[in-house]
């Protein structure tokens, strides 16, 4: 049963987004004068000065040069920052009391070698140490792990650090010493094998439930202190917007969490610039500001916080031995099948050195974007793949494994074909050559090749042309690729979408050729999927059945809540001529719809972003407010919207796995990582 999180019902009930700020005036004068910074390091003017920074590192620079540890990973980390290291000891006493396999990953701000003794840990498998300075208390460490990949295999991670809190002893309103905190934090999350199995096995039950404290430790807006400006100018990096009545998060900063939560911090590019120098604060700085917006950005997510004694109450929708999922040999099937576009324009072709200049690819857009107003992702550039050339030997490959070891299913690639005239065609025509095990499928991209990429009647370097080679013939020159055994099907038929179905003269008894054709190649039938666009780009209107289809397929935006974006706070290029929408509105609006249900004839889609800057420049149509937290709640919820049908119907589709020239990129990015990935595996192998 799907259900809306706290955080969702105020979305749905009509949340008003608005700017954050508790006036100064409002605030005791004590606060203002010591914890509220007239300026601080991780303001946004200050990150956005840093971005053109190429040697700003955003972890240690010493740890890459470690040798990667050759155990496999485990499900779960225990992520341990050292400052007192006369409390590792009853960290590692704790930690005998879980039941499954877990690596232990230490950050050591103690200025000394630590003296591990892990011997009594029977389910340990890798155990790191990484020194650090004494900056940004556990978050910069945190934040580090984060940013250099350290916590990407974990679905799970229990973030413990030694903690005295002195100052606890003598606060007016938060009764006990430190010493007495940090011990029910412990024993919270931890003190005893039973309590462990039962806390594991909510997180394996529970898909709402994303992070996990101690009884009294969650808290609300009433902690706000000094930071509630921190964390406005940190969400700003992720084209959000502050909330500040609805905060909640996890007192202490010890908690169990799920991993995406952790590894979406990527995208606020933290680094040691943004935190303050350590001088004994208890308040007002970028890591108190984190602590605060992780609880944030769980709930956009469209997860929920909770405390354990939260636990007893649920118990029953849990089943008792459910901790063994976080087993690290525990068999897990991805929830859906998730399949992203795939554009192959990342090679140089005759036309287009014609068109545009000789070497001309889509990376050409790409690196020449400006950006437009503050803070927009432009140029959105690549990282781990760089600029790739797809006529490489093996730069398919490495796409395709990255893909699949986030639960993707395979790619759909865009296929160019022009009265019997196909483009970059290479990309696809090389893996049916290859021996390698990839799924694919295509989509006909049945629309003009322009100079304005708008697939429009004007500015046309290349168009469709049905009556000098007919749309039937469409279906000889794809067969061979139809009848792959790679090729993507849904009950033994070949999955094939087409863009502008009705642009096609007779397209009815066309599709119904293409069926033909298809039953005499052996195939038992096509099942062949309109894009779900609006009747101006020739989409289908009415019922499938009488136009030849099978089911929709959404590619978003097309058909979905465009909503404007007022900008009249932003400061933008005065040469900019273009739209802005909000990113989130879109999300909100296709999560009303997802929960009212999908019909069988009907496959849901999401979109990473769309900012097509690179393409238009000073005229594009750009979205804002696209994040991975955000972007994991649209993809959850189309995936939840699926998940009674057989595994074999629960397609998915992805605005897109390189459309790089419009913002829609799944591969890993210089701005945000791999975190668009991992919300995408977080969301399967929940």
């Amino acid at each position: 049963m799907r259900r809306i999180t706290p955080g969702g019902a105020k979305r749905f009930a009509g949340r008003k987004m608005i700017s954050a700020g508790v006036k100064l005036a409002e605030l005791d004068p004590a606060i203002v004068q010591h914890h509220v910074p007239t300026a601080y390091p991780a303001g946004f003017e200050n990150w956005l000065r840093r971005r053109n920074d190429r040697l700003t590192s955003l972890f240690p620079s010493e740890w890459r040069m470690r040798e990667a540890s050759t155990v496999p990973a485990a499900r779960v980390a225990v992520v341990v920052h050292v400052f007192y290291a006369e409390l590792v000891p009853e960290i590692l006493h704790e930690l005998q009391h879980l039941p499954v396999e877990f690596d232990l990953i230490v950050t050591n701000a103690t200025g000394v070698p630590l003296d591990l003794d892990t011997s009594s840990l029977d389910r340990v498998g890798r155990v790191e140490v990484y020194e650090v300075n004494n900056q940004g208390r556990d978050i910069l460490p945190l934040v580090s792990l984060v940013n250099a990949d350290i916590l990407e295999p974990y679905e799970l991670v229990l973030k413990i650090h030694t903690k005295r809190s002195a100052w606890r002893a003598e606060h007016t309103e938060l009764s006990g010493t430190g010493d007495e905190w940090r011990r029910s934090l412990y024993a919270g999350l931890l003190g005893s094998p039973e309590h462990v199995e039962s806390i594991l096995s909510a997180f394996a039950g529970d898909p709402a439930l994303g992070l996990l404290t101690a009884d009294g430790n969650l808290v609300g807006p009433e902690f706000w202190g000094g930071d509630q400006q921190i964390v406005e100018a940190l969400l700003k990096r992720l084209q959000l917007e502050l909330e500040p009545e609805t905060l909640h998060f996890a007192s202490g900063s010890v908690y169990w969490v799920r991993g995406f939560i952790l590894q979406g911090l990527r995208a606020l590019q933290l680094s040691e610039w943004d935190f303050e120098a350590e001088a004994g604060q208890v308040d007002a700085t970028t890591a108190h500001g984190v602590e605060r917006l992780i609880g944030i950005v769980t709930e956009e997510a469209g997860y929920d916080l909770r405390e354990v004694g939260s636990l007893t109450a649920s118990s029953s929708d849990v089943e008792s031995d459910g901790w063994k999922r976080f087993r690290r040999d525990a068999e897990v099937a991805p929830r859906a099948r998730a399949v992203p576009f795939y554009l192959p324009q990342f090679h140089a072709f005759p036309e287009n050195d014609q068109w545009w200049g000789t070497g001309f690819t889509e990376w050409s857009n790409v690196a020449g974007a400006q950006a437009i107003y503050e803070g927009q992702n432009q140029p959105l550039l690549p990282s781990d793949f760089g600029f790739y050339d797809l006529r490489a030997p093996g730069t398919r490959r490495k796409q395709y494994d990255l893909a699949q070891s986030m639960g993707i299913e395979g790619f759909m690639y865009y296929y160019y074909w022009f009265a019997g005239k196909k483009l970059m065609n290479l990309p696809v025509e090389q893996l049916v050559a290859d021996s390698d095990d990839e799924p694919f499928c295509i989509m006909w991209a049945n629309e003009n090749f322009t100079r304005r990429w708008d697939g429009r009647s004007t500015n046309v370097l290349i168009g469709q042309d049905y009556e000098r080679v007919p749309a039937t013939q469409f279906i000889h020159d794809v067969i061979d690729l139809l009848t792959d055994d790679r090729y993507i099907r849904v009950d033994g038929r070949p999955v094939l979408g087409v863009y502008r179905i009705t642009q096609i003269p007779e397209y009815r008894s066309v599709v119904a050729y293409w069926r033909q054709v298809a039953r005499e190649a052996g195939l038992d039938d096509l099942l062949l999927l309109s894009v779900d666009v609006s009747g101006a780009f020739d989409g289908v209107e009415g019922d499938l059945s009488e136009h030849g289809m099978d089911a929709y397929m959404e590619f978003a935006p097309h058909n979905k809540l465009w909503s404007p974006w007022d900008r009249a706070d932003t400061e933008f290029d005065d040469r900019f001529q273009g739209n802005t929408f909000r990113y989130d509105a879109m999300v909100e609006n296709a999560e009303l719809t997802l929960l009212e249900g999908v019909s069988d004839d009907r496959y849901p889609g999401v979109m990473v972003n769309y900012d097509n800057t690179a393409r238009r420049q000073w005229q594009p149509d750009l979205w804002w407010g696209s994040n991975p937290y955000t972007f994991r709640r649209w993809f959850d919820a189309a995936v939840s919207a699926v998940a009674d049908r057989d595994h074999e119907h629960r397609l998915v589709f992805v605005n897109a796995w390189n459309e790089w020239a419009e913002s829609a990129v799944l591969e890993p990015t210089l701005r945000f990582g791999k975190s668009y990935l991992m919300a995408i595996r977080d969301v399967l192998y929940r």
